[in-house]
């Protein structure tokens, strides 16, 4: 069952990316949040 474990960690990486992301690069993060659908 190691592949949910993965997952997970492939998600908080993309979260620590997007945190990164938005910190650096508001325009950008936007777009990616808006490409991505997601909406905070």
């Amino acid at each position: 069952h190691h592949s949910r474990r993965g997952l997970l960690q492939i998600v908080g990486r993309r979260r620590r990316l997007l945190d990164y992301v938005k910190d650096n690069d508001v325009e950008r993060y936007r777009g990616i949040i808006a490409k991505l659908g997601l909406r905070r």
